[in-house]
């Protein structure tokens, strides 16, 4: 099934799905099998030490594709500054740049009139509108259902779509919750230009950098083994219901403020659980999603199923179109 969107348009890709930035777990061999099964991959900064570790990587998926891929940029998260990271990938050719958590102006300036594609993550109608002036070409709208950061305003996703459709002019991307074919259809009839998917493509076979324990707690999960962390701090986002996530959320319930939760929500203790599979002693980004995810699939597989569900889903409304007459 052929899925032409303006997003599909503007980024030169065949499916209208992007695959999210994943901290830690965002790497060439990733990023190449979405852009080969015809969506758009990205590489992310945050699992980079510098700028040379950035620019082996990029390459590496330079050698593993040859469609377009992204660099995404977790401003507040990286280890070395924006600024550099973003130098780098412009010089080694890179096109599509997206930025999550925290204010992008300074790094969309520095891409003004370069040609390059900016995708602006967002969790509210005032962030899209803000991230439109700003010279946003996209923005990924991510629903409560998300895994990761969300927004502070619990709005579902299938609320937060149409109202930031209705209150900018720039195309806009679906995210939270969204795992399958009927995924994609609903973010397409609520007037999205495409998807993002983060939680999903935790549980293919080119993530090789996420542990069996922390794979086998999505597939295994349903929508309600979810937590909302970092609440308490104004950052809040999705994780997997572990011990320790447990522990993270009895902290903030006690009243633990930062220097509380600092050493329980840093990055070394994401990566316990997510590359050591240590539950005990750290913690994994996870959306409700995981409740409709049941298999470990390859990314080509995965876009396959979703290409025959979003058919079957098309001949299906067309079928009604012709009997009721009640639906375009």
């Amino acid at each position: 099934m052929s899925v032409r969107t303006k997003i599909t348009e503007l980024l030169g890709i065949r499916l209208p799905i992007i695959q999210g930035g994943l901290a830690y777990l965002a790497y060439a061999e990733l990023a190449a099998a979405v852009s080969n099964a015809g969506g758009l991959g990205q590489i992310s900064t945050a699992s980079f030490h510098d700028r040379e570790e950035l620019r082996k990587e990029i390459r590496k998926a330079k050698n593993m594709t040859s469609k377009p891929f992204g660099v995404n940029f977790p401003i507040g998260h990286s280890p070395r500054p924006v600024q550099e990271m973003l130098e780098t990938a412009q010089e080694e050719g890179v096109k599509v740049f997206s930025f999550t958590g925290g204010n992008p102006e300074p790094y969309l300036r520095m891409l003004d009139g370069t040609g390059a594609v900016k995708l602006v993550l967002v969790a509210s109608v005032r962030q899209a509108q803000k991230a439109e002036s700003l010279g946003a070409d996209v923005v990924m709208a991510v629903g409560q259902e998300g895994g990761g950061h969300i927004g502070r305003d619990d709005t579902g996703t299938m609320v937060l779509i149409p109202r930031v459709v209705d209150s900018v002019s720039i195309p806009v991307v679906a995210a939270g919750g969204i795992t399958d074919g009927r995924g994609l259809m609903a973010a397409l009839a609520l007037g999205a230009e495409g998807i993002e998917m983060g939680t999903r493509f935790i549980a293919v076979k080119e993530c090789v950098q996420a542990h069996p324990n922390y794979v086998r707690a999505i597939l295994q999960g349903t929508e309600t083994d979810t937590l909302v962390i970092k609440r308490s701090i104004g950052t809040p986002g999705r994780v997997v219901r572990t011990p320790f996530a447990q522990r993270i959320l009895d902290t903030e319930t006690a009243g633990g403020g930062f220097e509380a939760l600092r050493d329980l929500i840093s990055g070394e203790r994401n990566r316990k659980f997510i590359h050591e599979g240590d539950d005990a002693e750290g913690f994994g980004w996870a959306g409700q999603g995981i409740g409709l995810i049941r298999e470990l699939l390859s990314v080509r597989e995965l876009f396959d199923r979703i290409e025959r569900e979003a058919a079957e889903i098309a001949a299906k409304w067309s079928g009604q179109a012709m009997v009721g007459g009640n639906l375009p």
